[in-house]
């Protein structure tokens, strides 16, 4: 089957049932990933919802298939919870966010602690029993797995969380990333086993390091993080390099925050693209470039010399309910295409419908009303010749 030009970054909105479920499972403290024994009726409820929704990928358009998301709770902390060695917990705090009214702080769900209990590792993960049967109903398209990239989750248990020292199972952070790594490594290879072609790796951590982001998470001003910045971009890339060796398409999607319409992070590309563009090992980069904050499309001639590499420009926003100005949309694929050729370049909204099972503000019809409009937008950009475009 052709791949089309216009691509889903992964989630998409829950119906009402299945978010029914997600509900619980935020407030309880006291029940095991995946969950199934601890909620009656939810396993039956999510494969229901998986397999209605994988149809209606197919029925719009849709080629490379995701679960939707549907049987996660949250874009990265389901695959880490699928680990052996990892105990979830109810934090104090969730993440902050910047508030669509006055651009204060927005405190997300708060089910996002994490305990280190025993040596990590990805064997018997349940994400790979969700690809078995999203394979099994795929037909003929092809299937992505949407995982929490290396990088960013070490930064967060090591850094953020501290999950080292005396008295821990990882003694030094050296100790925790290799003992991360063997667990990515122990998952992709179950991956490919199991008849795994593409691994998407999730990560909304770049901007820490952009010089011109006013609002890291990490440090006031972005200082003394050049050292960070290279372990980031080693630990992802032995995990990429790793992937091919075993013959998997690896591709990564880099966020700056998706949480019921609000988003978390500025910083420009150009400010970090030598490093996170050229430099990581990526075969497709699912960029966001819905609004002003990620810059010039100029980050992009970094790409210029690696030939083979694809990039899916995320013109598009998931954020908003109404249908996005296409004028903007075709200046803009028009602009990327004289930097890079036109056929390494792919159209998308900047993230998913539903990074974490809340969603974005918007209906699931103004989500499919958006999705058919990005199909047709390159349906026209990359099939029909620039007349017919302006007309």
């Amino acid at each position: 089957m052709t791949t089309s030009k216009f691509q889903l970054v992964g989630s998409l909105l829950r119906p009402a049932d299945l978010l029914a479920y997600k509900n619980k499972i935020e407030q309880r403290e006291d029940i095991s990933y995946p969950f199934y024994d601890d909620l009656n009726g939810y396993e039956e409820t999510e494969k229901a919802a998986i397999e209605k929704i994988l149809a209606e990928q197919k029925a719009h358009g849709i080629t490379v298939l995701t679960d939707g998301e549907y049987s996660k709770s949250m874009w990265h902390l389901d695959f880490l919870w699928g680990f052996s060695g990892i105990e979830r917990y109810i934090a104090d705090h969730g993440y902050h966010f910047q508030d669509l009214e006055d651009g204060g702080h927005f405190e997300t769900r708060k089910d996002i602690g994490i305990r280190i209990t025993a040596p990590l590792s990805g064997k018997n993960h349940h994400f790979i029993d969700i690809f078995k049967e999203i394979k099994a109903q795929a037909g003929d398209h092809t299937v992505k797995t949407t995982v929490w990239g290396a990088a960013h989750a070490f930064t967060e248990l090591a850094i953020f969380n501290g999950l080292t020292g005396e008295g821990q199972i990882y003694p030094t952070q050296e100790a925790l990333k290799d003992g991360l790594l063997d667990a990515y490594k122990e998952f992709l290879t179950e991956y490919k086993a199991a008849g795994g072609e593409i691994i998407q790796f999730d990560d909304c951590l770049w901007e820490l390091f952009a010089d011109d982001n006013d609002q890291s998470f990490f440090a006031e001003g972005n200082d003394g993080l050049e050292d960070l910045a290279d372990t980031f971009i080693a630990i992802n890339n032995e995990v990429a390099d790793f992937g091919h060796a075993l013959g998997l398409k690896v591709w990564t999607h880099n966020c700056r925050g998706n949480y019921q319409s609000r988003h978390a992070a500025g910083g420009s590309y150009q400010a970090i693209a030598e490093k996170f563009l050229h430099d990581q090992h990526y075969d497709r980069f699912f960029l966001e470039w819905d609004d002003e904050r990620a810059g010039d499309l100029a980050a992009l001639n970094v790409l210029q010399d690696r030939p083979d590499v694809e990039v899916v420009l995320g013109l598009l926003s998931s954020k908003t309910a109404t249908l996005d100005d296409e004028k903007r949309v075709y200046d803009l694929l028009e602009k990327a295409s004289r930097i890079l050729p036109k056929e390494r370049l792919f159209l998308s909204h900047q993230c998913g419908f539903a990074s974490c099972d809340c969603g974005n503000e918007l209906s699931i019809a103004e989500q499919w009303a958006k999705i058919d409009q990005g199909q047709k937008i390159a349906e026209k950009f990359w099939c029909k010749t620039p007349e017919k475009i302006e007309a």
